[in-house]
């Protein structure tokens, strides 16, 4: 019996996906994003059009406004990384979150006790602090899937609260707790342990050139190292990683040791450069907006900055954005997640085909 017309169609995983395919299916799941952006902006009250203008020009329009950019981009970059290194070696790492969070507390305790030295003496303790901090905390993490089989996914997520609930202790009438203060924060910070500010008359500090540099390693590392072998061996075929003398949880403890170390200078940066003090409001948010960075950015270092970039100009602009046109700057984060879904749903349709069968089916 022939099958009617209707049903001679089958949808396939494509396996040969040309860079041409991909480059159209991103860009007409991106236009549909934008689309429906433009309604979101519509249904807020607002001219698209304006609010969009508004948005570019509260993110790029003064040199201000393009350096409040930068440094809004700045932990973003850092936990983009975080999340691109791991992904890339199919590691799981959910908690680039608690990372920033014990990063920061490290960096803050390692520099406590140094305050009237010279910069010289407490940046690198900063900095050295934050990274052990994110790192020991991601290998925890890895140390419980290696050694006691602990789903990483399961782990990062519960180490997540479980840091935000030890930085509260410390800071809620804690040993840490500003004197005299009624907020859940830390007196500021010694003035030889803030990041110096790279351009006068602007918060620009020198997070953002570390974070380039932390880029340009991470492509350095993965590209030409033999951990960076690993790392994409991992993600493409362990078993024949494995075949080859290598060991599954050396290299799950190392992604994660190295995920964990980037993410810990996120929450350095923004305490010390941007904040002066150690408060939970400050640093929250960082890591899982990191995800999203990551994925957007193909899992590629600078792809990764490009989309570090593109969401600090969107959080920026929209402050302006809301006094132009009244639209709710909350609204943006509502853009962020539309505009994830739909590279998703363009990375999935690129790997598919619709492909004509024989009448009998």
């Amino acid at each position: 019996m022939t099958a009617p017309a209707a049903f001679r169609w089958r949808i396939e995983v494509n396996r040969d996906v040309t860079l041409r395919r991909r480059a159209l299916c991103l860009s007409a799941l991106l236009l549909v994003a934008s689309i429906l952006c433009g309604l979101l902006l519509v249904a807020a009250g607002a001219d698209p059009v304006l609010a969009l203008a508004a948005l570019t020009k509260g993110a790029f329009g003064t040199l201000h406004a393009t350096t409040e950019t930068l440094v809004r981009a700045t932990p973003l970059i850092f936990t983009g990384l975080a999340a691109a290194v791991a992904f890339r070696a199919r590691v799981w790492n959910i908690g680039a979150e608690g990372q920033v969070f014990a990063g920061a507390i490290c960096a803050y305790g390692f520099s406590h006790g140094l305050a009237g030295l010279s910069p010289v003496v407490q940046l690198p303790v900063v900095l050295a602090g934050a990274m052990i901090g994110g790192a020991a905390y991601a290998g925890l993490a890895g140390v419980l899937k290696t050694a006691f089989r602990v789903d990483e996914v399961i782990s990062t997520v519960m180490l997540n609260y479980i840091i935000v609930y030890v930085l509260s202790m410390l800071l809620l009438k804690g040993p840490w707790s500003e004197a005299g203060g009624f907020f859940e924060q830390t007196a500021k910070v010694d003035p030889g342990s803030v990041l110096p500010v790279i351009l006068p008359g602007s918060r620009l500090h020198l997070g953002f050139p570390l974070a380039l540099l932390a880029a340009l390693f991470v492509q350095l590392t993965v590209a030409r190292t033999p951990l960076g072998f690993e790392i994409r061996g991992a993600g493409s075929n362990l078993r024949a990683l494995q075949v080859q003398g290598a060991s599954a949880a050396r290299i799950f403890v190392m992604v994660m040791v190295l995920s964990g170390l980037l993410a810990g200078l996120a929450g350095a940066t923004e305490v010390y450069g941007v904040h002066d003090r150690l408060k939970a409001g400050a640093i929250a948010g960082f890591g899982y907006t990191g995800i999203v960075v990551a994925i957007l950015g193909g899992l590629r270092a600078w792809g990764v900055v490009a989309a570090a970039l593109f969401f600090g100009a969107l959080v920026n602009g929209a402050t302006y954005m809301q006094i132009k046109t009244g639209v709710p700057s909350a609204l943006i984060y509502a853009f962020e997640a539309i505009i994830l879904l739909s590279y998703l749903a363009g990375w999935a349709c690129a790997g598919l085909r619709i492909r004509r069968v024989g009448d009998a089916l």
